[in-house]
């Protein structure tokens, strides 16, 4: 009785050992490799980091460079479009493995998602009016203003903190740069590499404002607890900027390489 006992037990211990280590190996890295695709968030309206073009094409700084990323981890990018106001809570229900979208690694994001290494360094700046000619340049200037932002961006929270300013959400920056053009607001709060684009190729009445708050860093965010997806997504990264790749296709959108830090904004 003692024996068979014994025998269990150690059958049983075993079992457990077998199902931990298969419970530890499995990652997020297995998953997109055995589908042999990674399936990566984007808005699909936040030019020029990503949009559709002229013939319907998923294009833009972010869609490149996750495409670039896909192929060193050898897999096909698969794109999923979604409104920027429910992106993070589609990557933590597993709707997709990573968010490629100009996505600032926050100490809030980082008790729900892991995030790459930085991959771009950027900065919060006005949007205003080519005929603005009211100060807007410091927290003061912009008591009683109204400012547009994106839901659930890190610039409505910076729009929040700013003493007596009317903030008014919208649902993506197409919304907000028309309302700022008609006068509907006052200024809009966004990436300041952004701008350079709007100004090129937009045909609304709008310039640069002045910078607002620190430059920050711009990452990767995907489900906690994937060390192996991790290392893969820092790797293809780092292979990319060694590679001259990363370099190309930053000059290519921004005319500068994007993961060095900014100079003054102007």
């Amino acid at each position: 009785m003692i024996q068979r006992r014994t025998h269990l037990l150690a059958t049983l211990a075993a079992g457990l050992a077998l199902w931990a280590g298969t419970a530890q190996a499995a990652d997020l890295l297995d998953e997109v490799k055995q589908r042999g695709t990674l399936r990566i968030a984007v808005e699909g309206t936040y030019p020029p980091f990503n949009f559709r073009d002229a013939q319907g094409q998923l294009t833009g700084f972010d869609v490149e460079i996750a495409t670039a990323i896909a192929a060193k981890m050898g897999v096909k990018p698969a794109f999923t479009t979604t409104e920027w106001s429910g992106i993070l809570a589609g990557l933590q229900a597993g709707k997709y493995d990573v968010i490629v979208n100009q996505v600032a690694a926050t100490d809030a994001r980082r008790q729900t998602f892991d995030f790459s290494g930085p991959y771009v360094t950027s900065a919060a700046q006005l949007i205003v009016r080519n005929n603005e000619t009211r100060p807007m340049a410091t927290p003061a200037d912009l008591k009683g203003k109204r400012i547009g932002v994106g839901q659930g961006s890190n610039y409505a929270d910076l729009a929040r903190g700013i003493e007596g300013a009317e903030v008014k959400v919208y649902p993506g920056a197409p919304e907000y740069l028309q309302d700022l053009a008609t006068g509907r607001i006052d200024a809009a709060l966004n990436d300041s590499l952004l701008i350079p684009y709007l100004t090129q190729t937009s045909k609304l009445p709008l310039k640069a404002g002045a910078p607002i708050g620190p430059s920050e860093s711009n990452a990767i965010p995907f489900r906690k607890g994937n060390p192996k997806f991790k290392a893969a997504i820092d790797q293809a990264l780092a292979d990319l900027k060694a590679d001259g790749s990363f370099e190309k296709i930053s000059v290519k959108w921004f005319a500068r390489d994007v993961s060095k830090p900014l100079t003054a904004a102007k």
